[in-house]
This record gives C-alpha cells, structure tokens and sequence, in this order.
C-alpha cells in the first residue's frame, strides 16, 4: 500500500506481530529519480538513478528501520528510547518517540552536529545531551544505558534497525523491475550498506528480483576506518553524518561488500563537495554533503572505468540539503546580489 509506511507495506518481509502497535510517519515510497544529466556530464555509458531518501518524515533514510526499532520498543512496553548521534538518528528517533509517547534522549558530540539536525532533535523534546567528545564515545555510553530496564538503544546496533533500513532495497527493485547492477552509497556507521544487502538478497531468494548489485560503499578519507582497517580515533570530514570512526555495523558492511564482488573505498571532501554541488545544479535534487559521497565515488568510479557500459546504476542519496544549510551556502561559491528597487538594477545584476 504505497503511502501507508514501510511495516504495512512490506510486513511479510519484517519481523513483526499482529499485536505490536505500528508507530509510523508513513515513511518510505521515495522517489528513484533518474540523473541523466549527471550522465551525461560524465560521458554516458551508463543509466544513473538517485534513491532521494531526504523525502522521508524527518528528512532522511533513518526513518525506515526507526519505525521497526520504535515499534518493537512500544510491543515490549519501554518507557524510554536512547541513541547516539551524528545528527539524523537523533531528528528520527526523536520524531518516532513523540509519535509513540516516549521518552527519547539522545548524545551527540559537542559542537559537532549540523544545527538543522540538532533543532529536529529539540523540538521533538528529545533530551539531549552533548558529549565533550565524539560519536564513538558517545554509542559507548549509549551501549550502558541500553542495560537498565525500560531503556531501548536504537541505534543501528538495533537488529530491527537494520531489518526496517532494508525496504529501501525492496522499493528500488519494485520501481525498476531488478534490481540495478551497481548500487552506490556512503558508509558512515555502516548499517545502511548492510541493510540494502539484506534487502537485495531477501527479495532475490523470494523471486521477486532476478539478479544481485554490487554493493559500493563510500567513506570520507578522514573518517575510513574500514578502508584504513583501524579504528580512527579523532574522525573528521565536513560529511558530519559520516563522521564515524568505529562503526557498529563494521563487519556486516564489510561482509555485503565482499559478498557482493563490490567495495568500500574513500572519497575526498572536495570530491564530497564537488558531487554535493554538481547533484544540486545539474539534477535540481539538494542534499546533505555526505549523501553526496556515493555520487562522488560514482565520478571516481566512471573515471576509473569500473562501471560497465550499459550498466543500470543507483545511488542512495541519504539526507534532505536542509539538514545542513550552513555547508551548502558555503559550498555554493555564489552569493546573493542587494541592488536597488528598479528595474534597471534588476537588468544589470541577472545580466540577461
């Protein structure tokens, strides 16, 4: 039922009761829209579609497996949902515990969230706290918290996270037919990559796709703890939702990839911001800047000549531009004009 929220939509595909209460936004049914002038910037070869995530509820992919994860949390009568936070996890859980009537608390690191991201988190009336530290230590605590009786962790540690994130591989096949050859993403916590391997696999096994992508997944060179194969103890990139250095999702990520004949490579943050920019001007879709990783290790991809002519490919952008206005006026490199109210100063400053 398109528009009805993923648990109703795909509930022989989850795990779930016919007593648990649905706690939803009606996420999910985002548009696959097709970038044929990215394409064609690159060269062709190539059918390019972007899955806009930012068009969930609170603007970004969480939404999927935070309605499973809040669900399940009601069934087993929680009073209280926590999470760690780079910033999208913090909006979505917060929106789902108002939905449900909870408690949420939330831990960011100081300083380091996108302000749009923070302000979704405060007025949901998350309680949230700053940690004078990063993601990681963060989740640690998070991790002690999830002990008490009552409490739920709802990060991606949360299996029904991950079960819900992977409706979003069930969509793209259902919009395309099969699923695309090359699926491209970036990997921060690394939950999203495993998810939409479930997915793909899950749907192939029941008939419902005739083939498997491989999975390609990308991290900002100063936050790749799986490309480096060390945990990073001080991450940093200006991609702030994938600003993790020890992701929970770690050996599953590493698992799709492999499993897949795909990869987990870096990107550069001027390659980030580059694919940021040219996804906004040449397709008209605005996104948060590690959304654009996936695009940016597509241009690295195509300029290398990994991706196959022919190939139909998608690209899981992963966040709404909104959640992090401050680096997109930034990384515009354009300003706006003030010019008196006359139409020959209108004339001269458009230059028409």
């Amino acid at each position: 039922m398109e528009g009805s929220g993923v648990i109703r939509r795909y509930r022989d595909f989850l795990p779930i009761t016919d007593t648990m209460p649905i706690i939803s936004l009606n996420e999910g049914s985002t548009p696959l829209i097709e970038a044929q002038n990215i394409v064609q910037v690159l060269g062709g070869g190539f059918r390019l579609f972007v899955k806009y995530e930012g068009l969930n509820p609170t603007g970004s992919f969480k939404d999927r497996g935070m309605t499973l994860a809040v669900s399940k949390a009601a069934e087993r009568g929680a009073r209280a949902i926590v999470c760690a936070s780079t910033g999208n996890t913090s909006a979505s859980a917060a929106a789902y515990a108002a939905r449900a009537g909870m408690t949420c608390v939330v831990l960011i690191p100081e300083g380091k969230i996108a302000y749009g991201k923070m302000a979704q988190a405060l007025i949901h009336g998350a309680r949230t706290i700053e940690v004078r530290g990063n993601f990681d230590d963060a989740l640690e605590m998070v991790r002690e918290l999830g002990k008490r009786d009552g409490i739920e962790v709802v990060n991606s540690i949360n299996p029904f996270r991950i079960q819900g994130q992977k409706t979003a591989a069930f969509e793209v096949c259902d919009s395309l037919g099969n699923a695309p050859d090359m699926h491209f993403l970036p990997v921060g916590n690394a939950g999203n990559i495993a998810s939409y391997w479930m997915g793909y696999k899950e749907y192939h096994e029941a008939g419902e796709s005739s083939n498997l992508p491989r999975m390609m997944g990308w991290q900002a060179e100063g936050a790749a703890p799986i490309v480096r194969g060390e945990v990073v103890q001080v991450p940093e990139t200006v991609a702030t939702a994938i600003r993790i250095g020890n992701p929970a999702s770690w050996k599953q990520a590493v698992g799709a990839a492999e499993e897949s004949s795909g990869a987990i490579d870096t990107v550069s943050d001027d390659e980030i911001l580059d694919a940021h920019r040219m996804l906004a001007r040449s397709e008209g879709i605005f996104v948060e800047p590690a959304s654009a990783a996936g695009i940016a290790g597509i241009v690295k991809s195509h300029a290398g000549g990994d991706i196959v002519e022919g190939s139909t490919v998608v690209a899981t952008v992963t966040g709404h531009g909104l959640k992090d206005p401050e680096i997109a006026i930034d990384n515009a490199k354009a300003q706006s004009l003030v010019v008196d109210a006359n139409m020959e100063s209108v004339l001269a400053a458009i230059e028409l």
